[in-house]
């Protein structure tokens, strides 16, 4: 092991940050040592608040976990992964990056913009999701262009934002963020919620 702990880098629509994302920052700095994030816009998708509010939300959820192994720097953000990556190659000169997908997202990879050369320049860990089926295929696309994928078994709840937007799920969000989802109003989570069993 390196005396520097490789950098996590994990962008996230964080549309709204759910109990996952949580479970996640706090995996993956158990498992790299350092981790930073930031919400994105992902190209892919349709998002539900608009990049500001989701980058305070995901900014308050890191500031509730008080880990000092994990930052969010939102200057990273951008909707092209390769920009992103050279943005934190200029922060962070001469550190090991580690680019970070969930497993649903492996198969978008290669079609990113300029993926070969994102490959070329950093490790690629893909985070298997609980009731998501990672097909093997995905990987030898990314290996194809020169990836070679690390698979990431990390705890992380099957939770999803998507979810969260059709059907508003209390005990889905963590507890830090409900001052700013009740100030906005956002995904329908308009009220403070009980957080006890009725």
């Amino acid at each position: 092991m390196s005396a520097t702990p490789a950098l996590a880098l994990l962008g996230t629509s964080a549309d709204p940050p759910t109990e996952g994302h949580r479970a996640l920052l706090e995996g993956l700095a158990e498992h790299y040592g350092q981790v930073a994030t930031w919400a994105s816009d992902n190209p892919f998708k349709q998002h539900g608040a608009p990049l500001e509010l989701r980058a305070q939300l995901l900014g308050a959820l890191v500031e509730a976990l008080g880990d000092p192994r994990i930052h969010h720097v939102q200057a990273l953000s951008h909707p092209r992964a390769l920009i992103t990556l050279e943005r934190a190659a200029e922060r962070w000169p001469g550190q090991e990056l580690v680019f970070v997908v969930g497993g649903d997202l492996a198969a978008q990879v290669p079609s990113w913009w300029k993926a070969d050369e994102l490959l070329q320049r950093c490790r690629l860990a893909v985070v298997p999701r609980q009731g998501f089926v990672l097909d093997p295929a995905a990987l030898d696309a990314i290996r194809s262009l020169g990836g070679q994928p690390e698979l990431v078994n990390l705890p992380v709840p099957a939770t999803a934002s998507s979810a969260i937007r059709r059907h508003p799920s209390p005990e889905q969000v963590p507890a830090a963020l409900w001052a700013e989802l009740v100030r906005h109003n956002l995904y329908g989570l308009g009220q403070q919620p009980s957080r006890t069993p009725r």
